[in-house]
Order: structure tokens, then C-alpha cells, then sequence
């Protein structure tokens, strides 16, 4: 008898622990940059079927080819005009000059969108729009990661303003 209970605790477990790697196949978030001089958007969208309960978004300025910040604050590290973070998704407090920051977000419905805004400058001596306006090959590199039940993954800014994470599962029967 006990060996057909551990029989039936393998059968039943196996299922079970072959999605914890990926458990959250089929999440699809598309994330769009609206350059807006002087303020500027960051577009979130969930293209899945199903909604994200609780996850944090994290964008790296870092890799962008316009050498991108944050201008939050008024004479600070960005050009003229400045913008700190708003939204009515979260509340956060970024540095200026920060060249990355980290959200949470939750509870958003498929096919829903949220957005903040926050004004974003370049850092190169001869950019395409000036300093004040981010294009989009200058946004381009910038790294957005998705982290969920302590999976994160990541998409990279493509010159259209876009970075699509797109967490597809390999087996889905």
C-alpha cells in the first residue's frame, strides 16, 4: 500500500512541478514610449488573456543609446523643463538624474493599460531632437523587466519606441 501511495504522490506532483519554472505562461505586456516635450509617457499594455495580479515593472536606462535620465527636478541633471513621476497606478519618488526605477503593478485586467508620466532627457552632444525631446532611436536599448512571483523577465526598447515581453510557454498541453 505505501508503495502505491508514493506511486500516486509522483503521478500526482509531476504535473505540478513541471509548470513551477514558467507559471506565468502566456503573459504578454507591451510597453510604449510617447515622447511628449515636456512631459513624456510610458505606456503599459496587458495583451494576455488573463490579468497580472501583482508584478513589478523595472526600466534600466543604462543600455539606451541616447545615454537617457529621469529629469525629475527643477536645475537638476536634466535640460530646462522637468517632470517627476506621476500616475494614478503608483507613487513613487525618482531621483533626478536616476537612470532607472522600479514600480509595482497590479491588478491589471487583459487587454487593460496603465501609464505614468515623467520627463526623460538624452545626454549626447548631438542628439536627433535636442536634449529636451527623446527619439526613438535613442530610447532604443533601454531594458524593461517584468518581474512576477520572483520570475522576472525582460524585453529591450526597439527603435520604435516599443519593448514587447512576451512570456510564451513551450507546452502548453
Amino acid at each position: 500500500m505505501k508503495n502505491i501511495l508514493t506511486l500516486c504522490t509522483l503521478f500526482l506532483a509531476g504535473p505540478i512541478a513541471a509548470f513551477a519554472g514558467e507559471p506565468n505562461c502566456d503573459v504578454s505586456l507591451d510597453v510604449r514610449f510617447l515622447e511628449g516635450a515636456p512631459v513624456d509617457r510610458f505606456v503599459l499594455t496587458n495583451g494576455s488573456d488573463r490579468g497580472i495580479i501583482q508584478a513589478d515593472v523595472q526600466f534600466d536606462l543604462r543600455p539606451s543609446a541616447g545615454k537617457l535620465i529621469f529629469d525629475t527636478q527643477s536645475g537638476g541633471s536634466g535640460v530646462e523643463v522637468y517632470q517627476p513621476f506621476q500616475s494614478t497606478a503608483a507613487n513613487l519618488d525618482v531621483a533626478d538624474g536616476a537612470e532607472g526605477l522600479r514600480m509595482p503593478l497590479g491588478g491589471l485586467e487583459a487587454g487593460a493599460s496603465i501609464s505614468f508620466t515623467i520627463d526623460v532627457d538624452d545626454r549626447l552632444t548631438a542628439s536627433d531632437l535636442g536634449q529636451i525631446r527623446v527619439s526613438g532611436s535613442e530610447i532604443q536599448g533601454t531594458v524593461v523587466t517584468l518581474t512576477i512571483d520572483e520570475h522576472s523577465y525582460s524585453a529591450v526598447f526597439n527603435a520604435k519606441n516599443l519593448a514587447v515581453i512576451d512570456i510564451g510557454c513551450a507546452d502548453k498541453t
